[in-house]
């Protein structure tokens, strides 16, 4: 597990750092700060194009050189990031970069469940989530400490000994696959189309959310209906699919991807727009600001723990109920911030949003992963991370059409729109109480 932390950790803290940097990157490299953007963009293009293909990949050979291999990748890249002498190179490592966090993020939930007891995988699973509520918070703290004394290549050297670290371990302490869940090669044709259709669903998304030219994201959707009909069509045949229809068949499975999305896309909502709201409508710093922010993820930290218990003794559709209905409230509270609402209001409000999203995520992921057969857990792993990506870039990318529609102007509105979005995880996650649980959540 001290393995697995190491890995994951590695990636959280990559994503987040990096954000930081953009101002300096745009500044150091003469670029925009639209062109600087794309040091974030093709890391999660990279990412989400390969997830499926890393935790097939995991299926037929082994997670943990799969593992290993990413770590191994990612710590490459990350040194072809600190030499980079211009912009081009730089986003082309970050781009290997992210295929390496692929193969980490794919397989990580399959290799928690095959390290753990089975009747303690929820525990392991909010063990995880703490790590990356953790690291989501020392992300920006490290990347300001670091531009404090040194200079912006030393965020992607920082990565490097955290890397190869993770890869050691890995390599010495994770076990090898229990069983295979696929046999045979991968087909080149499959994993090419599926690099396709979510690279287009992503890059569409992003074309929205940076305000650019009404042809672009219209061309790239025609295309991604095209190659994405192509694309499911073969996979609706296939005996192991990479886009796992098997598992889409099993009702608790499907409803806990269309939840893990629906919160993803809330939660990015929200940090997305918040910053925005609590500068421009309640008068913080930008320092006070990120101070503020750091009360949701750091109440994921204490609640994680609690709900990976709960959900050995509670049906987890009702934990999913719970905590994005406590989510909701926050959010519709932090909706009505302005100038008068005092720190401790609004504090109080990010709490209630962490508070919600903690309770949640422990108890679906571990219905996402339990309800898949054990050979088959790789691809239900790589659906998780991909639900995820999914979420947060249309979280994006809809707080970028609000304020274009609003001219501009900061509005509350994203966050009304981001209840709704949990609101309507909360209604999924209810549906689920009737359906029987996967039998490693079975309550004795």
């Amino acid at each position: 597990m001290v393995a697995i932390a190491f890995g994951v950790t590695t990636s959280v803290i990559n994503g987040a750092i990096v954000s930081v940097a953009l101002p300096t990157l745009s500044v150091e490299m003469s670029i925009s700060s639209a062109d600087s953007v794309w040091a974030v963009n093709s890391y999660q293009l990279a990412t989400v194009m390969s997830l499926l293909i890393f935790s097939s990949v995991g299926e037929r050979t082994s997670y943990r050189r799969v593992y290993v291999a990413g770590l191994t990748l990612f710590a490459f890249a990350s040194l072809g990031c600190a030499l980079s002498a211009n912009f081009t190179a730089l986003v082309i490592f970050r781009a290997l970069a992210g295929i390496g966090a692929a193969a980490v993020t794919s397989i990580n939930t399959t290799l928690i469940r095959i390290v753990y007891p089975i009747d303690r995988l929820a525990r392991g699973l909010s063990l995880n989530a703490t790590i990356v509520a953790l690291s989501s918070v020392a992300g920006p703290s490290l990347a300001s400490a670091i531009l404090s004394f040194a200079s912006w290549q030393w965020l992607f050297a920082v990565n490097i000994p955290f890397a190869v670290v993770a890869a050691l371990l890995s390599f010495g302490f994770l076990p090898d696959n229990p069983e295979r869940g696929a046999r045979g090669r991968l087909n080149i044709a499959d994993c090419t189309l599926n690099a396709l259709t979510f690279g287009l669903l992503i890059f569409s998304i992003e074309a929205f959310s940076h305000n650019s030219a009404w042809w672009i994201p219209a061309s790239t959707l025609a295309l991604l209906g095209i190659v994405g009909t192509i694309y499911v069509r073969r996979q609706l045949h296939a005996t192991t699919p990479l886009l796992p229809f098997d598992l889409l068949r099993i009702p608790i499975f499907t409803l806990s991807i269309l939840t893990s999305i629906c919160s993803f896309t809330a939660q990015m909502l929200a940090m997305v727009s918040l910053p925005f709201i609590l500068q421009h409508t309640a008068d913080y710093s930008d320092v006070e600001t990120g101070l503020l922010l750091t009360a949701w993820p750091v109440v994921i930290m204490f609640i994680a723990p609690i709900a990976g218990r709960l959900v050995e003794r509670v049906h987890a559709g009702i934990l999913g109920l719970s905590g994005l209905s406590i989510m909701t409230l926050g959010l519709v509270l932090l909706g009505f911030i302005d100038h008068t609402t005092s720190t401790t209001e609004i504090v109080i409000r990010l709490v209630l949003c962490g508070a919600g999203f903690g309770i949640f995520q422990s108890p679906n992921n571990s219905i996402m992963i339990a309800s898949a057969p054990a050979a088959r857990s790789g691809s239900a792993s790589g659906m998780l991370a991909t639900a995820r990506l999914v979420g947060q870039s249309s979280g994006a990318a809809l707080v970028a059409l609000i304020f274009h529609l609003a001219d501009g102007a900061t509005s509350a509105a994203p966050l009304f729109v981001a209840a709704g979005f949990a609101a309507t995880g909360a209604i999924l996650s209810a549906s689920r109480i009737r359906l029987p649980l996967p039998e490693i959540l079975r309550h004795k």
